[in-house]
């Protein structure tokens, strides 16, 4: 996450007025690469089911709100140009099948909509927080396992 810390504060920045420092960097890159890891394996089920041997994007579970972020993930990057960063540090999980195409072109904007959610539920958490702190990610973490 070093790579790109910039980029991540001033989206951060703007996606949620929220500051983030980088020891935040690590937590984030953990946050996101778990929530790939889950989208990814629900997308292998939904495969699956369907008889596929290849995950397809209309697979994975996205949902109104993550539709949303990754919307606004797109308009941030043209600004930002976040997208070259997330496809060098999106670590895919090992997967029984394989992904398709499309779907390993949408991985960079599937983990900035999961970014900006990040970003938008520890703003929800605490509507005057500044800068997250161990509760407030904790919190995020109990949300997300809840939901996902």
């Amino acid at each position: 996450m070093v790579m790109g810390m910039q980029q991540f504060q001033r989206l951060f920045r703007e996606a949620a007025q929220l500051n983030i420092d980088k020891n935040d960097g690590r937590r984030i890159s953990d946050f996101v690469g778990r929530n790939l890891r889950n989208l990814l394996i629900l997308g292998q089920v939904t495969a699956n089911v369907n008889g596929r041997d290849i995950i397809e994007y209309q697979d994975i579970p996205i949902t109104a709100g993550l539709q949303q972020a990754i919307r606004d993930f797109k308009e941030f990057d043209e600004r930002i140009s976040l997208s070259p960063i997330l496809e060098q540090q999106a670590t895919l999980p090992p997967l029984k099948l394989g992904l398709s195409p499309l779907m390993e072109k949408k991985i960079p904007e599937l983990v900035g909509g999961v970014t900006i959610s990040l970003a938008r539920v520890l703003r929800a958490v605490n509507p005057a927080l500044k800068n997250p702190g161990i509760r407030e990610w904790e919190q995020v973490e109990k949300i997300y396992r809840l939901l996902l």
